[in-house]
């Protein structure tokens, strides 16, 4: 069993505020967003599928822009490029496989490289 609250919370990028759990093969990720914040252009290996539970986000897959609100689910395939940018304050459940041993290990993450790249 994991508990939520006993994660600690980490500011990956500006904005973007994640308690994270893994399994033998997958990862989950609760964000705790601010309204504004920008997810950078960015791409990895991993399946990701992105669980809105509050809040109001734009995600951009495939240059096509979807408005995600609580309730509402996106499957982001391995290698596609997406980006995205939160409208209101959100909370959102990532659950990505494989593992993103960047989260695991609090080492700089795909995330951070990509805000480096934009400024």
């Amino acid at each position: 069993m994991i508990d939520w609250d006993k994660q600690p919370e980490r500011e990956i990028i500006p904005g973007f505020h994640g308690r994270f759990a893994h399994s033998e093969r997958m990862t989950f990720a609760l964000w705790r967003l601010d309204a504004g914040a920008v997810l950078p252009p960015h791409e990895h290996p991993h399946e990701q599928v992105v669980n809105v539970f509050s809040g109001e986000l734009e995600m951009t897959m495939n240059g096509r822009a979807e408005r995600m609100t609580a309730g509402t689910m996106l499957v982001i395939p391995p290698g596609v490029r997406h980006e995205g940018r939160v409208i209101t304050d959100a909370r959102v459940l990532d659950v990505f496989a494989p593992v993103r041993e960047d989260y695991r290990d609090g080492v700089a993450s795909v995330l951070s490289a990509a805000m480096s790249a934009i400024r």
